[in-house]
């Protein structure tokens, strides 16, 4: 690995001032100054070199993780959240615990680890390895056809069994909500539906694990790429457009902001905080990054709070065949509580 560094007055004197330009799994440090008079700099792969006459570079070379510390990582994470990192995740995880080292203030990964998991360790830093940790990837009217089968069939087949949404307001659940999409959308889905239906009322819950994704959902705004996939018709209904610094963004009507309620939850927890029943669980996209003992206890988790004859939605590539969980498919990756 090579790195150029260069000497001169300016650096000197603005060193205190560097701040961090990442490429790769290598981090330069680069003086500001002169980098706002630079020429454009030369193409450079993986962070293997950084070159140019204008620019002063100081290599700060990036921490490797041993397999021993890989294997604790990996235990320890399996453990806590149930995510099963196999061993081509190596680098990802590292290159994402890097930045928890560098916030910690912390030199090694044998010593971050000590310091998440032993005796006193801070429950603020273990969220904040899993924010890290955590792949976070939604958008707006994903798998769109489950939002048709949700409306024309498992909603009025609720309605006509049981009066649900009726008779007391329908639950919803979006567990791994990730930064909000998902909720949203049903809310949408679902607000169109009772104008519809006179009478008909719902609630949503939407959980995650990781708190960054829940701080950006609970403010429901967006950059305006986010939301190509809603309808026109309801962008103008649901969505106000920023102005001024706001420009480019958007946010979510309070009516509907307030329709979902969101909370921090682990899934792989033997005790949910879940107060009632459900009708219906959307869980899309979150246990394909689970081996299947935890996918079945995840299922199980959630079913244990799903009513009988209530719905779950899984993600396209996602299966329950093979596991011992009280659920029968009733459409593609679409199931029902049988027991």
């Amino acid at each position: 690995m090579v790195a150029f560094q260069r000497t001169c007055a300016p650096c000197i004197e603005q060193r205190k001032q560097w701040s961090f330009l990442s490429s790769g799994l290598c981090v330069y440090r680069f003086c500001p100054q002169t980098f706002l008079r630079a020429e454009p700099i030369q193409h450079f792969s993986m962070g293997t070199y950084l070159q140019s006459d204008s620019i002063h570079t100081e290599l700060i070379p990036p921490q490797s993780m041993s397999d021993r510390d890989f294997k604790r990582f990996r235990n320890f994470i399996y453990d806590k959240c149930g995510i099963n990192l196999v061993e081509a995740k190596k680098t990802m995880l590292t290159a994402r615990l890097q930045k928890r080292l560098k916030a910690a203030g912390i030199s090694s990964f044998s010593q971050y680890f000590d310091y998440v998991t032993g005796r006193g360790a801070s429950n603020g830093e273990l969220v904040q390895m899993i924010d890290a940790i955590t792949t976070n990837k939604t958008e707006f009217f994903r798998e769109s056809a489950h939002f048709d089968y949700l409306t024309q069939t498992a909603l009025p087949e609720l309605i006509g069994r049981s009066g649900g949404g009726l008779k007391k307001k329908v639950t919803l659940w979006s567990a791994g909500c990730s930064s909000g999409e998902e909720p949203y959308t049903l809310a949408m889905v679902l607000s169109e539906f009772a104008e519809k239906i006179p009478g008909f009322d719902f609630s949503i819950l939407a959980t995650d694990i990781s708190t960054k994704v829940l701080k950006t959902a609970i403010a429901g705004i967006y950059e305006h790429e986010k939301i190509q996939p809603v309808p026109m018709r309801l962008r103008k209904k649901y969505l106000l457009r920023g102005k001024g610094d706001r420009k480019g963004l958007v946010r979510i009507v309070s009516g509907l902001r307030s329709r979902v309620k969101f909370l921090r939850m682990n899934l792989i927890d033997e005790k949910l905080d879940i107060s009632q029943p459900v009708e219906v669980v959307f869980c899309r996209n979150v246990i394909i990054y689970f081996d299947r003992p935890t996918r079945e206890k995840v299922i199980n988790n959630l079913a244990k709070h799903l009513i009988r004859g209530g719905y779950m939605f899984m993600g396209h590539s996602e299966t329950l065949n093979g596991l011992i969980v009280p659920l029968s498919p009733v459409a593609p990756t679409v199931y029902r509580k049988t027991k």
